[in-house]
């Protein structure tokens, strides 16, 4: 009998997950013989068993596409399955059914494509014996243990290429104009879009910032002949002693709180304080979409036929790394330990100040 491997796409989607598809079926095909199930949705594929075998026709042309032919979830754990009874959602655990659904499809690996949450459900599978190769994806590029993840260099072109079409209305119209990024905890896409796109004030959520500091930045830039500013805010920047901005609370329909707002937060406290046209744009889920970039084509392929290569190996337990130009691997566990986060005292932040960037503190 050939071996039989399984492959899903979990958490949000990004450029590069097609790519990484490609590579897993092609590497698992072409050099092994091995047949491969494409399991739909994340894990509620294997709730609702919504799976497919994946031939090299399967994944012919799909390099370029953004997105995942394979399909996504962000909300399906198969340990707090939401279930309505009586009116109110219950949370069940119906990982057993899982595990009995990859023994009868016959997987005798699962490659879990995915983030930290992705990455928490699989170790549990582990723990009741399904043998599970990692790749790590999230364009916050917050996972420890790689240099970078796939998907978060296409979402720094597509923040700093907005970036750069706002300079030309912003300065015509001499307007503070604020652009909200992705970037829960991780500021990696506000700092380095910022950096690169000529932004006068970065806000992450590593500094909490100062409403008043920023006012006084811009003015002393208006008062220097610039009479307009650009902004980039991360979704999870928050001022100092506050909050971040919620937009829905965590609920049976989002396992975590839904941020989005501060943009439109700091825009009412910059116009309420300066004699300037403020103004938002939310680049929001343009920032996932669209077609890989050069970089993320190549890694994400590069990720997709190691992970094959660990099954081969039976290192289960184990997530694909990039480390300096080098792909390899190291124990998912690690990986989940804590979130890779800007340092605020780093050099990176460090750099943004001595190019006259204003961090927010």
């Amino acid at each position: 009998m050939k071996k039989r491997i399984g492959v899903l796409t979990g958490g949000g989607d990004c450029p590069g997950l097609n790519a990484v598809i490609r590579g897993v079926v092609k590497a698992a095909i072409i050099q092994h013989g091995w047949e491969v199930v494409g399991i739909e949705d994340g894990f509620d594929g294997l709730l609702t068993g919504r799976c497919r075998q994946l031939s090299i026709d399967d994944v012919r042309g799909i390099l370029p596409r953004g997105g995942t032919i394979l399909g996504t979830s962000n909300r399906g754990n198969p340990f707090a399955r939401p279930v309505e009874k009586g009116g109110k959602i219950e949370y069940v655990d119906s990982s057993n059914e899982v595990v009995e659904r990859i023994k009868s499809l016959g997987i005798g690996a699962l490659v879990v494509i995915g983030g930290e949450g992705s990455f928490k459900i699989a170790m549990d599978l582990m723990n009741k014996g399904v043998p599970i190769v990692g790749v790590p994806k999230t364009i916050d590029n917050d996972l420890m243990e790689t240099d970078v993840t796939f998907g978060y260099n296409t979402a720094l072109e597509t923040a700093t290429d907005a970036l750069d079409k706002l300079h030309s209305t912003a300065e015509s119209h001499h307007r503070v104009m604020i652009m909200e990024v992705m970037g829960r905890y991780a500021g990696w896409i506000a700092l380095e879009s910022g950096i690169a796109g000529g932004a006068d004030v970065i806000l992450i959520p590593e500094i909490p910032f100062d409403i008043r500091k920023i006012c006084l930045a811009i003015e002393k830039r208006r008062n220097n002949g610039s009479r307009f500013s650009i902004i980039v805010a991360a979704e999870g920047a928050f001022p100092a002693g506050g909050m971040r901005v919620v937009k829905n609370s965590a609920d049976a329909t989002h396992a975590i709180e839904r941020l989005g707002g501060v943009g439109e937060f700091v825009a009412n406290e910059l116009a309420a304080n300066l004699d300037m046209d403020v103004r938002v744009m939310v680049l929001g889920h343009l920032q996932r979409g669209g077609s890989p970039s050069t970089f993320d084509r190549c890694l994400g392929s590069r990720f997709g036929v190691k992970a094959v290569e660990l099954v081969d190996r039976n290192e289960f337990g184990t997530m694909v790394c990039l480390k300096g130009r080098d792909i390899g691997n190291v124990a998912i566990e690690k990986a989940i330990k804590q979130l890779k986060v800007v340092d605020p005292d780093g050099e990176m932040v460090k750099s943004a100040v001595n190019l006259g960037i204003m961090l927010g503190r």
